[in-house]
């Protein structure tokens, strides 16, 4: 009898089908993507209960892509070493941050060496991992002490027109009410954040971000051609926005700051 592939098993088939449809079009990506506001990296590294990063520190960028998330740690002054599973998203980063170490690896195998970083970041890329698997190989690279950072940007959906276009773009990545990541035994929840900001698009941007998202990539020509034909009524019929027309597209960043549990500490001595 074939192994089943219900449950956890078929939705981890999923998540590496879905992750590899963002392989190719990195130019793309980091041209229509948004980037992270600063206060939300200030809050992370800022800590608690002894858990501040100083600027100066290694982190590991885990999930880098084109870089977003590893621009915004470099410009806070810490030395980001980026990792990404595409060659394609690495080579755009290197473009934009030539002087940043880049690794074509994993959240579950990175290639970084043990006990050699101060925190490691996971930006709008946590929901593509084994949580398991690679909290285990985070908490190896992280020196005792270390932070693990997890980050969301996703649409506020409490403003009623962006609501209607995230379902009609199928943004999935909208956390429910009372999200919280799973991550295994070797991390501790610290604190958690969120970030109010917007980032100024026109209609046609709206359009090609819906075209970067996992959902229209990983679809069929006949569906991809209904999403763009409900997306022109709704932009330019219904709300009758003009191609050109300046919108500030809301946003809301989640940050959640994770700790070495006690135990882990102790083995990483």
């Amino acid at each position: 009898m074939a192994p089943s592939t219900s449950g956890p098993r078929l939705e981890a088939l999923r998540r590496r089908e879905l992750a590899r449809s963002y392989e190719d079009g990195g130019e793309h990506y980091d041209r229509i993507r948004p980037g992270y506001p600063a206060e939300a990296v200030q809050w992370l590294f800022a800590g608690d209960r002894g858990t501040a990063v100083e600027p100066g520190a290694p982190v590991a960028d885990i999930g880098a892509g084109t870089g977003k998330y590893t621009r915004s740690l470099a410009a806070a002054g810490y030395r980001p070493t980026a990792v990404d599973p595409s060659a394609g998203m690495l080579k755009q980063l290197q473009q934009m941050l030539p002087g940043v170490p880049a690794l074509q690896g994993t959240a579950e195998a990175t290639g970084i060496p043990s006990s050699s970083m101060a925190a490691a970041t996971v930006a709008q890329a946590w929901h593509w991992c084994d949580p398991l698997a690679a909290s285990t190989e985070l908490a190896r690279i992280l020196r005792p002490g270390g932070i693990l950072g997890l980050i969301w940007n996703q649409l506020d959906v409490s403003v009623p027109w962006v609501h209607r276009y995230s379902r009609i773009i199928h943004a999935g990545d909208v956390l429910k009410p009372g999200f919280r990541p799973v991550v295994g035994p070797e991390f501790v929840p610290d604190a958690s954040h969120t970030t109010r900001w917007s980032q100024e698009m026109t209609p046609v941007d709206l359009m090609e971000l819906a075209k970067s998202r996992s959902y229209y990539l990983s679809a069929s020509e006949p569906v991809r051609e209904k999403v763009m034909a409900n997306l022109t009524w709704y932009l330019f019929e219904h709300l009758d926005y003009r191609p050109g027309q300046a919108l500030e597209l809301p946003y809301l960043t989640l940050t959640w700051r994770m700790a070495l549990s006690g135990a882990d500490e102790q083995r990483v001595r």
